[in-house]
């Protein structure tokens, strides 16, 4: 493999693509309700909309590589996780450090300059901008010093902001400037799930957030309570769905929730009996944690845009 080649693959495993989904689907949820109930769709505006929400999610994945290296280094030293810890390729020496950072920056300002082109060039409204700046505040700064929201104990709720009503409400207003109540109704349970596969991440990497002093909410409540946390933000999540179905949303979203449903169930009653303390069993209840999160988004996609 050439000096090049390694580089690329590199940066793309450092890039984590398979967790862009969990930010561009809500987005283009956004886009679709806008067409469903106003017919409106702006595919350029899409498209560039797309490309700000990787942005902003690269500058957060870049920074949380430069800024969390003491525990995800001793991560590596304790356990390993496809769902945390990082990507690894810092600690095996793929790139160095800096590169993390530099991509993290670089990448900011081009979801900045997206943000302004959006705005000014195609007329988005005048709240592109502070939509963009919101999720950077919340996605950028939670790993990034001197705001670090990962150790002030709610950064989880800054990402439930931001993974689920921010691109929700981003899609929607980009497409028809406004942003209707129908928006906030799908964003509570899509919020709640990402909020949990966030608290739920954290579970391997508790022993060297500890070492490193990481105050994350999984640290600041142990193990036991966290998974109290976790029950209750599901629970509350199928309630949720229920009273988007009852109020705003088509009625066949609440069928096709019935897996999501069973899958979010199996995994309570998981980490209610504590099989987190098993390092396998937690590494497949947190891809199926990923799962209902974004089963719960491609619900209201297929009830909304797809089968309205």
């Amino acid at each position: 493999m050439s000096v090049l080649t390694a580089r690329l693959r590199a940066w793309l495993v450092l890039s984590r693509p398979p967790f862009h989904l969990v930010g561009v689907l809500p987005f283009m949820l956004g886009v679709l309700t806008a067409f469903s109930l106003g017919g409106v769709f702006r595919p350029v505006i899409t498209a560039w909309g797309v490309a700000g929400v990787i942005s902003v999610m690269l500058a957060t994945y870049y920074a949380g590589e430069y800024w969390d290296v003491e525990e995800d280094t001793a991560g590596h030293l304790y356990s390993r996780s496809r769902f945390a810890g990082g990507s690894g390729v810092i600690q095996e020496g793929a790139l160095p450090l800096s590169h993390a950072l530099y991509g993290s920056i670089a990448s900011l300002a081009i979801a900045l300059a997206i943000g302004v082109v959006l705005q000014f060039g195609y007329g988005t409204g005048r709240f592109t901008l502070p939509l963009g700046i919101l999720g950077i505040i919340g996605g950028f700064f939670y790993s990034t010093r001197p705001v670090r929201w990962s150790t002030r104990g709610f950064g989880e709720v800054w990402i439930a902001l931001c993974y689920g009503w921010l691109p929700l409400a981003a899609g929607y207003y980009l497409q028809a400037g406004t942003i209707p109540v129908i928006i906030n109704w799908m964003a509570v349970p899509v919020g709640l799930t990402i909020f949990n596969v966030i608290l739920l991440n954290e579970f391997p990497d508790y022993p060297a957030d500890m070492v490193a002093g990481k105050r994350n909410l999984l640290v600041r409540l142990g193990p036991r309570r966290s998974s109290y946390v976790y029950a209750a933000a599901a629970i509350s999540s199928w309630f949720a769905v229920a009273a988007s179905v009852a109020l705003a949303i088509p009625i066949l979203a609440g069928f096709l929730y019935v897996p999501v449903l069973l899958l979010s169930a199996t995994i309570v009653g998981s980490v209610l009996r504590g099989d987190w303390q098993d390092p396998d069993t937690l590494e497949r209840i947190c891809a199926g944690n990923l799962f209902v999160n974004l089963g719960t988004t491609a619900v209201y996609i297929l009830a909304i845009g797809v089968f309205p």
